[in-house]
C-alpha cells in the first residue's frame, strides 16, 4: 500500500507574523503599562515586563528579540533629533563646559571604577573587565531625557547638566568602539580603520550635516512649506532623521549623534514646530518597541543560573554611578540636593551597553555567557529607574548653586500679595497692583526669567513658590493674597490645599491651564481661577464679530450669552465630573444664540 505524503507546512507569510506578534506585543504593552502607570512606576518598566513575558525567554509568543531592538533603536535616533531640535548653536557652546568637562569625568571616572570592580570581583581579564566596564557608564537616553523632555525640565538648570551628561556618552561611542577594536583578539578586526581615521570621519560627518542642512534641507523645507502639503512635512522630517543615521551607521559612527546634529542645525528653523509634531508620534511608537525588545532579549536562564550576582551587580553599577555622578555635579556647581537627583536620575546602564558588549563578543574580548549576563544587569539597572525617579524629583527643585547668587525669598521685604510666577501672566498681576499701590513679593525658579526681570528694574526673589517653607520666608504668613501664576497644568487640590491650611489669611488665585485644571480644582475655596487664555480668546471674539460688521449692541449681548452658557457648562461639568457632561450647550451651526437685539428673543 502506498503511502500518502504527509501534507507540507503552509509557509507563514511575513504580514501574518506582523500581524500576530503585532497584535500580542501591543496588547501585552497596553495592559502592563496601564497596570504600571496606575501604581506610578512609569511605563518603560511595564514595557520591560511585557517583553519579557511574551519574548521566548517567557511565553516564547513572540520571536526575534534581537532583530526588533535593531529596528527599535530607531525611536532613540528619533528622540536625539527631537532634543536636537530644541537646542540651538548657541545654546550648545553655553553648555561646553558641562558637556565636555563633566561629561568627560563622569564617563572616564565611572568607566575606571566599574572596570576595576568587575576585575576584582569576577576574575575575568584586564580586557574582558575594560569591554564590560567602560560600557556601563554610559546611561539610558531613551529613559531619562523623554521624561525630562515631557515635563519641559530640559530646558532647566537641572536638565541642561543631565542632557550635557547624556550628549557626551553618545559622543563617547567613537572612541569606547576604539578601545574594544584595539584590544580585539580577533584576526578579523585587524584591518578595521585605526581610531584617528574614525575620529576624521566624525567630524567630516558633522561637518557635511551641516552644510547640507544650510544648503539643501532649509531651501527644502521652504518649497514644502509654500506647497503647504503637510504629508511632506512627515516625510521630510523622517527623511532627513534617517539620513543622518544611515550616513553615520555607513561610517561605523554613532547613529543617534547624526540625528542630534540634524536636530541642532534646524532648531532656528521656521518649520522647527511643524517637524517636531510630524516625528512626535513616530518617536513615542518607537521607543515603546525598543523597551519590548529589550524585555524580550533578557535571558531569564542566565539570570536564573546566577540570580544573585545579576541583581547584586545590578544595585552595585546603581549605587557607584549616582555617588559618582552626584560627587561631579557638586564639584560643578549644583547644589547636593539637585546633585544627589541627578546621580539617581543616571545611575542605570543603557541601551548603548547592548551594543558595545555585541561588539566586545565579536572581539572575542568576552564569552556570550557573560554577553548576556551583563546584558541582563543593564537591563535590571534600567528596571530601577522608574523607582529611582521618584526619589530623584524630590531632590531636583531644591535651590541649586544655578540660583545662588540670586536673592531668595528671606531678602524679601513683607508685602500684600505674593505673585508665584513671574512669566508674561504674572508680570501684568504683579504691575496692576503695584499701580493701585500695593506691595508685591515675586517669586520664579528660573533663574532666566530673573535676569531678564532685572534688565527693566524689577526685583523678583528665587524660589519655587509652591513649597510651604519659602512661601513662608517669603512672608506668606502676613499676606492677604497668594497669586499663582506659574503654566502647571499638574497644580491642583492636592498640591494646594497644604498652602491653604498653612495661610489661612490668605486668598489663593490660580491661573488654570484649561478646563480640565479647573476641574482638579473644584475642591478648593479659592478667591479667584482663571484659565490662561480664555480673556484673550473672547477679546479676539469681539473683534472678530466687529470686522465682520455686528452692530456693537448684537457683539455686547453675544459677548453675555457666551459668558453665561459657559458658566452653566463649568457648573454641570465640575457637578458630573466629566468634561462630556454638557456638551449639548456648545453651539454648533443652526442651533446658536437668540439675540433680543435683532428680534430673535431669549434663547432657552
Amino acid at each position: 500500500m502506498q503511502s500518502v505524503p504527509a501534507p507540507l507546512p503552509i509557509p507563514v507569510s511575513a504580514t501574518d507574523m506582523l500581524l500576530s506578534e503585532g497584535v500580542i506585543l501591543l496588547g501585552a504593552a497596553v495592559l502592563f503599562v496601564l497596570l504600571f502607570r496606575r501604581f506610578g512606576l512609569g511605563a518603560v518598566l511595564g514595557y520591560l515586563v511585557a517583553g519579557a513575558l511574551v519574548g521566548p525567554q517567557g511565553l516564547g509568543l513572540v520571536g526575534g528579540g534581537e532583530s526588533k531592538l535593531a529596528i527599535a533603536e530607531i525611536g532613540i535616533v528619533l528622540l536625539l533629533f527631537l532634543v536636537g531640535l530644541e537646542l540651538h548653536p548657541a545654546r550648545l557652546w553655553r553648555l561646553k563646559r558641562d558637556i565636555f568637562a563633566l561629561g568627560l569625568a563622569q564617563v572616564v571616572l565611572c568607566g575606571c571604577v566599574l572596570t576595576a570592580i568587575i576585575f576584582y570581583s569576577t576574575g575575568f581579564t584586564w580586557g574582558a573587565a575594560i569591554a564590560l566596564g567602560l560600557p556601563l557608564a554610559l546611561s539610558s537616553t531613551a529613559q531619562v531625557l523623554p521624561g525630562l523632555k515631557s515635563s519641559g525640565r530640559i530646558n532647566s538648570p537641572f536638565g541642561e547638566k543631565a542632557f550635557s551628561i547624556l550628549l557626551f556618552q553618545d559622543l563617547s561611542i567613537v572612541p569606547l568602539i576604539t578601545i574594544i577594536a584595539a584590544l580585539s583578539r580577533n584576526p578579523a578586526d585587524a584591518a578595521g580603520p585605526p581610531g584617528w581615521v574614525l575620529a576624521g570621519y566624525t567630524v567630516a560627518a558633522i561637518a557635511g550635516l551641516v552644510l547640507a542642512g544650510r544648503f539643501i534641507l532649509r531651501p527644502l523645507l521652504g518649497l514644502v512649506g509654500r506647497l503647504g502639503e503637510r504629508e511632506l512635512f512627515v516625510v521630510v522630517g523622517l527623511f532627513t532623521v534617517l539620513a543622518a543615521a544611515a550616513l553615520m551607521h555607513s561610517l561605523h559612527l554613532s547613529t543617534a549623534l547624526g540625528a542630534f546634529v540634524a536636530g541642532v542645525m534646524l532648531a532656528d528653523s521656521p518649520y522647527r514646530h511643524e517637524i517636531e509634531a510630524d516625528v512626535e508620534p513616530f518617536r513615542s511608537i518607537l521607543l515603546g518597541l525598543f523597551f519590548l525588545a529589550v524585555g524580550m532579549v533578557l535571558d531569564l536562564k542566565t539570570v536564573a543560573a546566577n540570580p544573585v550576582f545579576v541583581i547584586g551587580m545590578a544595585l552595585i553599577l546603581v549605587a557607584t554611578k549616582a555617588a559618582i555622578i552626584a560627587g561631579l555635579a557638586r564639584l560643578f556647581g549644583m547644589d547636593w540636593r539637585p546633585a544627589l537627583g541627578a546621580g539617581l536620575l543616571l545611575s542605570q546602564g543603557g541601551e548603548f551597553g547592548f551594543v558595545l558588549f555585541a561588539q566586545a563578543q565579536s572581539a572575542m574580548l568576552i564569552a556570550p555567557e557573560a554577553s548576556s549576563l551583563f546584558s541582563a544587569i543593564v537591563t535590571f539597572s534600567m528596571a530601577t529607574t522608574p523607582f529611582l525617579m521618584l526619589f530623584a524629583r524630590r531632590f531636583e527643585f531644591a535651590a541649586s548653586r544655578d540660583g545662588a547668587d540670586l536673592p531668595g525669598p528671606d531678602e524679601a521685604p513683607r508685602g500684600t500679595a505674593i505673585i508665584v510666577g513671574y512669566g508674561r501672566f504674572g508680570q501684568t498681576v504683579a504691575q496692576m497692583l503695584i499701580g493701585h499701590g500695593f506691595a508685591v513679593v515675586s517669586i520664579d525658579k528660573k533663574p532666566a526669567q530673573i535676569e531678564v526681570s532685572q534688565r527693566f528694574d524689577t526685583k523678583v526673589y528665587y524660589g519655587d513658590g509652591t513649597r510651604i517653607d519659602l512661601l513662608h520666608r517669603a512672608g506668606a504668613d502676613d499676606a492677604r493674597l497668594i497669586a499663582f501664576c506659574i503654566d502647571d497644568p499638574s497644580l491642583d487640590s492636592r498640591a494646594l490645599q497644604p498652602i491653604a491650611e498653612a495661610f489661612p489669611q490668605a486668598a489663593l488665585m490660580v491661573r488654570a491651564f484649561d478646563r480640565r485644571q479647573l476641574l482638579a480644582l473644584q475642591n478648593m475655596d479659592l478667591a479667584g481661577v482663571v484659565r490662561e487664555v480664555y480673556e484673550s480668546a473672547i477679546c479676539m471674539g469681539v473683534q472678530a464679530m466687529q470686522a465682520l460688521g455686528v452692530p456693537d449692541e448684537e457683539v455686547e449681548e453675544v459677548e453675555r450669552q457666551y459668558r453665561a452658557n459657559d458658566e452653566q457648562r463649568l457648573a454641570l461639568q465640575i457637578e458630573h465630573g466629566d468634561l462630556i457632561a454638557a456638551k449639548d450647550l456648545i453651539y454648533r451651526p443652526g442651533k446658536g444664540m437668540r439675540l433680543l437685539t435683532r428680534g430673535d428673543g431669549e434663547k432657552t
